[in-house]
């Protein structure tokens, strides 16, 4: 399993570097986010898991959770001294694949971590393709590919593109975007939208003045018109 990529949003110093140690230790590449917001900039590049601890000193972990499962699959272990069945519960219904409850062992959180990646590998990563692999999105790693270059979308953009791009031909209405991708760094006016598609068109277009995935319906919306491979 070497060479996988364990992302661990932890603010306590101590129990993340054990943490990474045991990781680092099995042949993990370990990244620590000691805040929400740290951990939010560093979702934009590419892991295989996350260990989200629930307590962080700018925003709760659920939050976090929340808004990750609303375009990622990405495997998830929640870390957490809430340890009733109200509160694994929630979490689990909130997206989390485990949940680990502190104190814990460093040796059994590594074995959950094997595990969830094992499932992951007998499931095959959900890529979407598009224009003879022109565009390719990368679900589980919240990444897009334009001619096997990598954009650097905000995750916002993602999030709007990954949700036109499962529905091609599908008109979206700004209202309805709005409401499916609503997120930390969004700001609230369904016309922002406009702004985020024209960003969106400038990464992903050779000429955005003729896009070939991302249409205006005027009057209405935007709709993806990328041709799936």
């Amino acid at each position: 399993m070497a060479d996988e990529r364990i992302l661990v949003i932890e603010d306590e110093k101590k129990i993340s570097e054990i943490i990474r140690s045991y990781l680092e230790r099995d042949g993990f590449a370990v990244t620590v986010a000691g805040t929400g917001a740290e951990a939010l900039h560093l979702l934009k590049d590419c892991y295989d898991l996350i260990i989200l601890d629930l307590m962080l000193p700018d925003m709760d972990g659920e939050s976090i959770c929340s808004s990750l499962r609303g375009f990622s699959d990405i495997p998830l272990i929640m870390l957490t001294a809430k340890s009733s069945e109200e509160d694994r519960i929630k979490g689990l219904g909130l997206g989390a694949d485990d949940y680990v409850v502190k104190p814990f062992s460093p040796r059994e959180l590594v074995a959950r971590v094997r595990a969830q990646l094992r499932r992951t590998k007998r499931g095959e990563k959900k890529v979407l393709s598009f224009n003879n692999g022109t565009l390719r999105i990368d679900t589980l790693c919240m990444a897009a590919l334009k001619a096997g270059e990598p954009l650097s979308l905000t995750v916002t953009e993602f999030r709007i593109l990954l949700l036109l791009a499962e529905k091609p031909r599908m008109v979206f209405s700004r209202l309805q975007i709005v409401n499916a991708v609503q997120g930390y760094d969004f700001e609230g006016y369904d016309r922002v939208i406009d702004a985020h598609i024209k960003n969106i068109r400038h990464k992903i277009e050779d000429n955005p003045q003729k896009p070939v995935f991302l249409k205006t319906v005027y009057g209405a919306g935007y709709k993806f018109i990328g041709t799936p491979d």
